[in-house]
């Protein structure tokens, strides 16, 4: 895979590696139950996020099941806004996208923005040819983003994650890389 270049700037927005001096911000989002309430783990300790910031800080992207997982920050303001992720599957050419934003980013496209220069730098630098979504069909607010990103709903696997003592329903988004070129995103 090419070098990934950062921090990567979007016009709001700056994409960076995470630093020792994220854990705080990172925690203070991380073990809020509503930050957890679709991931399929519940909100991390102090100590699962000082260990998750280290890993996130030190991100290698060599192979299949590698992750990068970049720090969001408004341009304008410095200050951990969330996260975005980008994992490699496994298979040709394949990549899973993911964000988690803290309150303070929540609702202001921010995530929309992250997201779409991760899925520039997967189907750009990356060359990845697919890229998909993975949400709880609960969570609209993930699904919209999606949306905006020109992905398309390409399954609904009724009730397939048990999780948090209950069945959800998955949604798999996805996009191409040549849909991507063709200007899908508007």
């Amino acid at each position: 895979m090419p070098h990934i270049p950062l921090p990567i700037h979007t016009e709001r927005l700056r994409l960076r590696r995470f630093e020792a001096s994220d854990l705080d911000a990172f925690h203070a989002y991380q073990s809020l139950p509503e930050t957890a309430r679709f991931l399929l783990r519940d909100a991390k300790t102090y100590t699962q996020s000082m260990e998750t910031v280290g890993r996130y800080a030190n991100f290698a992207f060599e192979k299949e099941g590698d992750w990068i997982c970049l720090a969001v920050e408004a341009k304008d303001l410095p200050g951990l806004l969330g996260e975005v992720v980008l994992k490699w599957l496994p298979g040709e050419g394949q990549a899973e996208i993911g964000w988690i934003m803290a309150p303070e980013g929540r609702g202001k496209g921010y995530a929309t923005e992250a997201a779409r220069a991760l899925l520039e730098l997967g189907f750009g630098a990356l060359g990845f040819h697919r890229i998909d979504a993975k949400l709880d069909a609960l969570n609209t607010g993930s699904a919209r983003i999606c949306e905006r990103l020109g992905m398309r709903l390409e399954a609904t696997l009724v009730e397939n994650w048990h999780y948090k003592g209950a069945w959800s329903t998955e949604l798999i988004y996805a996009m191409l890389a040549d849909e991507w070129r063709a200007g899908v995103p508007a």
